[in-house]
Order: C-alpha cells, then sequence, then structure tokens
C-alpha cells in the first residue's frame, strides 16, 4: 500500500533519516521504533503531507486514505460526545446546514407572494438532499450510533459533553471520529500515553479487530507484541525490518549485534594484523611490493559498522544504602474523601524489605495520593501512616519533579555537583543511560523537552542513596533503551520499592506484588503481574 525507498529527511542542523527502506501492505499492523529523536514522527508528518522529504521516493498505490491520532488530542470540550463524532462527517455537515437554511426560508415564504422563489428552493432543496444522500449522510448517523457503544459509550453518554470525561475516554471519541472515515491506514504516536490499565486493555481489542492497517508509535512493549506483526527499527537514521512481534525484534535484534560484533572484533583483528605488517616491510627490500599490495587490499576491504549498542550493559545501577529493619512501611485504617468522592475506605498495608509493588488501578482512583499520603505531602483525612522502626531511608519521583529544576544550569553540571568525586566517564555513561549523549549533555535545562527535563529529574532522584523507593510513573518520556536501563538498575536495587506505572512491561518485569486499587479498596496479589492477571481473570 506504501512504501518508503531511500527517504533521507535533513534540517539545517542535523540530519534525521539518512536511507529509509520500508513499506506496509493493507491489513498490517507494524510498530515503529527508535531511541528518542531518532525520526520516527518525522516519517509520519512526511506521510501525512506535514512535511517533505529532502530526497528518496514515497509510492502510494491507490491513494490510500491516511488518519493519523495525535498525541495531542483533537476534540472540542463543549460537544456532546454524539456532535463531536459527527463533526468527523464534514462535508456531510456542510450540506446538512444549506438544508436547514433551505427549509428555513421556505417556512418564512408566503407560498402565494412568491412562487418563484418557492420553486427555486424546492430545486434547492431536491439538489442538496441528492449531494447528502450521495455523502452517506442518513448512514452517518446510524453509523455513529453504532459506533457508540463500540467505544464504550451507552445512549445517556452520548448527550453529555466531551470535557465531563477523562482523557482516556477523550481519546475514544479521537478515534472514533477517525475510524468513522474510514481511513485505509491508521498512524498512532503513542496512544497509550496516561491512560489507565482498563483503558490500554480496551483500545488492544479494538485495534485488534480492525481490518486497517495500522503504524504505530509506542514505548508501551506489550502493546507493541499484542498488536504488531512486523517491526521497524529506526537507529542512526537508517530503518531495519524485523517480521515478527516486539518480543521477536528484541530476541532477533540482540542476536544481530552479538553476530556484528563478533564481525567488528575479528575484522579489526585482522585490520590490525595487516597494518603491522606493511608498517614492518614497507622498506624492505624484499618485500616491499607485497607490503604495498596488502595496503591496497587493506583500502578496498568493506569495513564492519562498530555495533551500536552494548549488549545488556547496565548503564546504571543505585547506590549502595544500609539495609532498612524488616517493616518499611504500615499503613492503618486509613480513609479519605476528595471531591465528594471516596478514595480510600478503611484500608490496612504493610510493605516489608525487599518488596517491589506496582500499585495499579483506573485513573483518578487515588494512586498518586497514597504515595503523597506517604511521603507526608498532605494529610489523610483518617488514618495512620508510619515508616518501619529501623533505618527507612526514602527517594521520591513525583511526575512533575522536572518542574523544579534550575533552567540556566547545564545538564551535565548538575551531576557532576551532585557527586563531584564521580569521573567525566562515569558521568557521561550515566546519563547516556537516560538519553543524553554527545552535545546534548552540555544543554541547559531550558533548552530541553519536556520528557527530557522528566528524565533528568528521575536520574537525579536516582542518585541519592536510599533503601525505600517512591516512583510515580517513572518510564514516562523514557525511550526503549533508557526503560531496559531503569529495569535492571531496579532488579539490582537491594531496597524496598512503591511504583506507579501503566507500562505493563516493565511491571511484568520489577515488581513481586502487585496492589490493585478498587472500590475505594486495596487488594492484594502477592505475584508478579502475570500472576496477578491470571488471579483478575478468575
Amino acid at each position: 500500500m506504501i512504501r518508503f525507498e531511500g527517504v533521507s529527511k535533513i534540517y539545517s542542523t542535523d540530519v534525521v533519516l539518512k536511507n529509509i527502506h520500508w513499506e506496509i501492505k493493507k491489513g498490517e499492523k507494524v510498530g515503529l521504533v527508535g531511541s528518542n529523536g531518532a525520526g520516527k514522527s518525522t516519517q509520519f508528518k512526511i506521510l501525512i503531507g506535514e512535511e517533505d522529504q529532502t530526497s528518496g521516493t514515497i509510492i502510494k498505490e491507490g491513494n490510500p486514505k491516511i488518519a493519523h491520532l495525535k498525541q495531542e488530542l483533537d476534540c472540542q470540550l463543549n460537544r456532546s460526545v454524539r456532535e463531536e463524532l459527527e463533526s468527523s462527517f464534514k462535508d456531510v455537515q456542510i450540506v446538512s446546514i444549506k438544508l436547514l437554511e433551505i427549509e428555513s426560508k421556505m417556512k418564512s415564504l408566503d407560498i402565494r407572494k412568491n412562487s418563484n422563489e418557492l420553486e427555486m428552493l424546492v430545486n434547492q432543496l431536491a439538489k442538496y438532499q441528492a449531494k447528502f444522500e450521495a455523502l452517506g449522510g442518513y448512514k452517518m448517523r446510524s453509523d455513529v450510533e453504532k459506533i457508540l457503544p463500540k467505544l464504550g459509550f451507552s445512549a445517556e453518554d452520548a448527550d453529555k459533553l466531551v470535557g465531563n470525561f477523562s482523557g482516556g475516554w477523550q481519546m475514544k471519541v479521537a478515534l472514533g471520529k477517525i475510524i468513522l472515515q474510514n481511513p485505509d491506514l491508521l498512524l498512532l504516536d503513542e496512544p497509550t500515553n496516561h491512560l489507565d490499565l482498563d483503558t490500554i486493555f480496551w483500545l488492544e481489542e479494538y485495534l485488534s479487530s480492525l481490518k486497517i492497517a495500522i503504524i504505530i508509535i509506542s514505548h508501551d512493549r506489550y502493546f507493541l507484541d499484542k498488536l504488531c506483526e512486523k517491526i521497524i527499527f529506526i537507529n542512526r537514521g537508517i530503518s531495519e525490518i524485523y517480521n515478527g512481534n516486539y518480543s521477536f525484534f528484541v530476541e532477533q535484534k540482540s542476536l544481530n549485534e552479538e553476530s556484528q560484533n563478533k564481525a567488528f572484533q575479528l575484522q579489526q583483528k585482522e585490520i590490525a594484523i595487516q597494518k603491522k605488517y606493511i608498517e614492518r616491510f614497507r622498506a624492505s627490500a624484499t618485500r616491499s611490493s607485497q607490503a604495498k599490495s596488502r595496503e591496497k587490499q587493506l583500502k578496498k576491504i568493506s569495513r564492519i559498522e562498530s555495533p551500536t549498542a552494548t549488549l545488556k550493559k547496565v548503564s546504571f545501577n543505585f547506590p549502595d544504602c544500609p539495609r532498612s529493619g524488616k517493616s518499611v512501611l504500615t499503613i492503618k485504617n486509613l480513609s479519605h474523601s476528595y471531591d465528594h468522592k471516596i478514595l480510600f475506605l478503611d484500608v490496612n498495608l504493610k510493605v516489608a524489605a525487599g518488596e517491589k509493588i506496582a500499585i495499579l488501578g483506573p485513573n483518578g482512583c487515588g494512586k498518586s495520593t497514597l504515595l503523597k499520603f506517604i511521603m507526608k505531602r498532605i494529610t489523610p483525612e483518617i488514618g495512620e501512616i508510619n515508616f518501619g522502626k529501623h533505618n527507612v531511608i526514602t527517594s521520591y519521583y513525583e511526575q512533575n519533579q522536572a518542574e523544579a529544576l534550575s533552567l540556566h544550569e547545564k545538564v551535565i553540571d548538575l551531576i557532576c555537583n551532585k557527586s563531584p568525586d564521580w569521573p567525566q566517564k562515569k558521568v557521561r555513561t550515566f546519563l547516556g543511560g537516560f538519553g543524553f549523549q554527545n552535545e546534548t549533555v552540555f544543554k541547559t535545562i531550558k533548552q530541553l523537552s519536556g520528557g527530557e527535563k522528566a528524565r533528568l529529574a528521575l536520574a537525579l532522584m536516582i542518585m541519592t542513596p536510599s533503601n525505600f523507593l517512591l516512583l510515580d510513573e517513572p518510564t514516562n518520556h523514557l525511550d526503549l533503551q533508557s526503560k531496559e536501563n531503569l529495569e535492571l538498575a531496579i532488579k539490582n536495587y537491594k531496597g524496598s520499592l512503591l511504583i506507579i506505572s501503566h507500562d505493563r512491561y516493565f511491571i511484568s518485569k520489577v515488581a513481586n506484588r502487585i496492589i490493585e486499587i478498587k472500590d475505594s479498596k486495596l487488594f492484594s496479589y502477592n505475584g508478579n503481574y502475570e500472576y496477578f492477571l491470571e488471579k483478575r481473570k478468575e
């Protein structure tokens, strides 16, 4: 349906895409992955015509209709859900307004005095009614009624304002508008950002049921695994194709890197031997011709590129900290309400040393509030919250922690000032684990994007020694490599952990206990994420 052939995109300051080759067929579901800044969103912009490629060709067979669900949802909050869904039929709505205007004129017309004008209006009415029917105007209403329950909206919900619903429900409206346009290709840019788990489950099932082609940019690895049958990996401006889901891509990429690494090492060894021979016998009377011959051969050799990543290397670890006692945290008879909504009703929780607990639940159920109670940022209406008596040292990462960073300081200076004994190489390696490489380490905080600031705030928090971590959505804005680095660091962490995250793959890698907030209560599952899913099904 669409094919990229040798596509490049060069800006005045940067080469984003060098040599992109990939294709998507009808009905195929493809994941577009790569680190932040690799050029994934740029390819979406080229596809929808917002930008032009610098060179290369994009072949579109049959002029496919492309729809784009952006991260910033395109919804009018003051319209009802039904009105917002109907707004996707722009041509029909223009004709519909014209029909209402003609009907209004006809009603106000004196038939006996204006028979000629009436005849003209009747002809206009017939013309626009035919156009309304040809555009599918009558079908529009039935299509909207059909899609409402598929999106999870009841008949009563359809007449409520879009602004009355949460971000997850607004995403459903935005997606519904696009689906009603019957696109051949759907582009999704980070569709699971800020969605709770129930909405993500719904989205997976809904997209799986669609027969259209879909390209997904996402850092949600479970989501990519569930939906995609092909992965396009963008690295250093070049594309690599993996015909399988995300797990297949990770495994195959690791094997490829290992193979490339071996081939690179062998070639480097051989080049060193040949260079040594050339240097030794370049001036020799008997072997100079052989040395020159080898030198020519060396110039012609096709060089294997240095591997782009070191295999499974932990970019950072949490600093050592004295161990806590066996009891880390106790919550007794906690109750709290907010805006007439009961968040918690007589809940209890005990956290023991070494437990790594993921807190799950829908948006607005009180996950972040619970962490704020524990850290004494806010006080619950009823109940006790106490840390263990022996040596509990906390570190806390809030979602909006980046706002406290000093805008005029440089990235590298922030890390150096916090750990003055670290050598420059260690500082650079540590920052690399959070996506700060090359010249980006010399940027001031003011020059960073929102995502970069969030990653830097997380890096600063991790540097402080602690034995009890509280992390609120730490993987937001992290690319895949940075997430893997954080996973490995948490696995090696000797302390206890409370974590809020919507990244199911991340939770499955780090949590050994799940707490679900449901109906103002805490439900504990003494096992990992897969165990929780099994028990939830039961």
